[in-house]
């Protein structure tokens, strides 16, 4: 029963961790329904280090976008994609900051439905918002290579919020970001998916030393059964984003957020 509980918080995780509709509110959520019958130092680990699998996606969609070394005979390394790695570095300082001086009391104070709810319907908002003022408006960046470390670091900062609030969505807070500073829809998305590396990466080897690394079978298996099913449902739903965006806005994302926290929000409140 653990297993197939792992296997349903890795679909989850993998659909929710690249559409911006929050995948730790989700998570959040789904554990107030379907909980993990295991240690609450376990399913802390757990709700963080499973989106390894939806990052290893990205690795491996993304893989010539941002390894950043060469042949021999072309100079070994690739200006810039280590440009680009530097403005991600610059952009995640914020929310490495966040983590180290607040981390612990930030899940305590936030880590809930009430949050989660509100923060899927504000944000749901000012996606549409942000949509609607953009419509018809040129995009002023079209490519990663054109993107600023001042762009980099202002888009950590509207990562920062998602990093406060469980509900906000890191890809979500980072797209209207970048929408706001002028990047196209397609360069958002990439460079959020590019910036969830070292972030998700940092944030489960953080929670893996915290745990202990020290597994019982059964954790060991609930652990890579969610990692690996994250892992394939994240490559399907990466690309039909990057597809979607070439047609279509945000909005719907929006409506579906506002939707979700309203359920969320009565439902507590009936049951």
């Amino acid at each position: 029963m653990e297993i197939l509980k792992a296997i349903l918080f890795g679909i989850i995780e993998g659909i929710t961790e690249w559409l911006p509709i929050s995948s730790t509110g989700h998570m959040i959520l789904l554990d107030e329904f379907i909980e993990l019958s295991m240690s609450e130092a376990f399913k802390e680990m757990f709700l963080v280090v499973v989106q390894l699998g939806a990052i290893l996606a990205v690795v491996i969609l993304f893989w010539k976008e941002i390894w950043p070394f060469t042949a021999p005979q072309k100079g070994w390394i690739k200006k810039d994609i280590f440009s680009m790695w530097f403005k991600i570095v610059v952009a995640c300082i914020p929310a490495v900051i966040l983590e180290f001086a607040f981390g612990d009391k930030m899940e305590e104070l936030f880590y809930n439905y009430q949050t989660v709810a509100i923060m899927l319907i504000t944000v749901g908002i000012l996606f549409i918002l942000v949509e609607q003022w953009n419509q018809g408006r040129e995009a002023k960046i079209v490519s990663i290579g054109e993107i600023t470390y001042k762009i980099a670091f202002l888009i950590g900062v509207f990562q920062l919020v998602a990093a406060l609030f469980p509900g906000t969505s890191r890809s979500g807070a980072t797209i209207i970001g970048g929408l706001i500073l002028g990047l196209s829809r397609t360069v958002a998305a990439e460079f959020t998916f590019y910036l969830a590396i070292p972030v998700m990466f940092g944030a489960s080897f953080l929670k893996l030393l915290k745990f202990g690394m020290h597994f019982s079978p059964l954790e060991l298996g609930v652990l890579l059964t969610g990692m690996v099913t994250a892992f394939l449902v994240s490559v399907f739903v990466i690309r039909f984003l990057m597809g979607y965006i070439k047609k279509h806005d945000f909005k719907v994302f929006g409506w579906y957020r506002i939707v979700l926290g309203i359920v969320v929000i009565v439902a507590f409140l009936v049951f």
